[in-house]
Order: structure tokens, then C-alpha cells, then sequence
């Protein structure tokens, strides 16, 4: 059976539905940067899923080819994932999101090194002549954070964040966003065949200890 993510690490992937404190791990993704409003028409946000998918699903069935990866065992692909921030404002503004910056991420297996990654980008362009170029190998060490699954729209998603922070407060931390760290987002659910009513979604901020006044 693949080893799957979600299933081995529900501590990431399948948080309760009420907000709880966690350490995040040092992490290898796929990642695409971009810009604007991901509902726009033809948005970066959205061609940034085609080129994560095109990546991920060519590492993934590496095994069939030539390219054989040290240490490689059979997974399913790890759910997409999403870093967000605006220009001046300290977490998401949800109502300006014609103004949000993002990286789209899906996570990588710890067997995949940085020249199955390279391997992977030529073998994709040269199979779907598409330019994977916009794709990168990306580490980062997300840290200390409140997180809770989200159940609903994406809209709805400013009540969990208040509870996230109601939460992360009463314990004595406060949200860390001024160091470059992110909203973060995790979809457990296809929004083209699930109703907004019926998403799930982990909604993940960066907090810090509270310094005593």
C-alpha cells in the first residue's frame, strides 16, 4: 500500500477541528510563487497547480523509468498546500485578495534531493513541452504555530483564525507574522466536485512566545 501522508502525520495534515499549538518540521516542497486573486480567470494562482502537479506526478512514477531515486517508496502525493501574505498587513486581509501574495507548495518525500528535482523539471518539459521553470526546490522550517482544521468556505475562514488567536493567547503567544512567516493552508478537499459547505481545509499561523510586559 502507498504510504500516505495524511495518514502518517496526522499531527499536520488532520488537526481537530478546534485550535491546538504545534512544531512544524523542516520541510522539502515543490513551490511556485505568484500574485493576485486565485478566482480570477486563468490566474497565477491556478496555472501554479498545473505546474506543482506536473512535477510532483513525475517524481512520483520515477520508479517506471530510467531515473531511478536512492531510497524511493511507493507514496500518494502529498495534498496542495498554500502560503499567503499582503504587502503592509499582518496575517490576510481576505477582503483585498486581489493583493495576496502566494506559494503554492506541494510537499516532497525526504528521498527526493535537489538533482531528482532537476532530473524531474527536464523530464516534465521534455514530456508535456510545458516550462516547468517557474518551479522550484524549496526548504523551509516553519516553526511554532497555532493551527485548526477549517470546515466550510474559504470565506468563512476569519472565524477559525479568531479562534486560532483566542487560543494561541490564552496560552501566552501571539501571532508572529513580522519576521516573513505566513498564512498558511492545507486543502484536504477538491473544491471543483466538494460543496463550499463541506471543505476541509487546515488553517496554520506562526506564533511566538509573549513577552512579559
Amino acid at each position: 500500500m502507498a504510504f500516505d501522508f495524511k495518514k502518517e502525520y496526522k499531527e499536520f495534515y488532520l488537526p481537530a477541528a478546534t485550535p491546538g499549538i504545534i512544531e512544524i518540521p523542516r520541510m522539502n516542497y515543490l513551490a511556485v510563487r505568484g500574485i493576485g486573486n486565485p478566482n480570477d480567470e486563468d490566474s497565477e494562482y491556478k496555472q501554479s497547480i498545473a505546474l506543482l502537479y506536473g512535477i510532483a506526478y513525475t517524481i512520483k512514477m520515477s520508479r517506471k523509468g530510467s531515473h531511478q531515486i536512492e531510497g524511493y517508496f511507493d507514496y500518494s502525493v502529498p495534498p496542495l498546500e498554500g502560503f499567503w501574505w499582503q504587502e503592509g498587513v499582518s496575517g490576510i486581509d481576505y477582503s483585498h485578495k486581489e493583493d495576496f501574495n502566494f506559494i503554492s507548495v506541494i510537499r516532497l518525500p525526504d528521498f527526493v534531493k535537489k538533482e531528482d528535482f532537476d532530473w524531474a523539471i527536464e523530464e516534465a518539459t521534455r514530456k508535456k513541452k510545458t516550462d516547468f521553470s517557474k518551479v522550484e526546490f524549496w526548504t523551509y522550517d516553519e516553526g511554532l504555530c497555532v493551527q485548526c482544521m477549517h470546515l466550510g468556505s474559504y470565506d468563512d475562514e476569519p472565524a477559525t483564525v479568531k479562534a486560532m488567536q483566542q487560543h494561541a493567547e490564552a496560552l501566552g503567544y501571539e501571532e508572529d507574522f513580522e519576521s516573513g512567516r505566513m498564512h498558511h493552508e492545507i486543502y484536504l478537499s477538491d473544491p471543483r466536485r466538494t460543496d463550499p459547505a463541506k471543505l476541509k481545509t487546515v488553517v496554520r499561523h506562526p506564533i511566538r512566545k509573549r513577552e512579559e510586559q
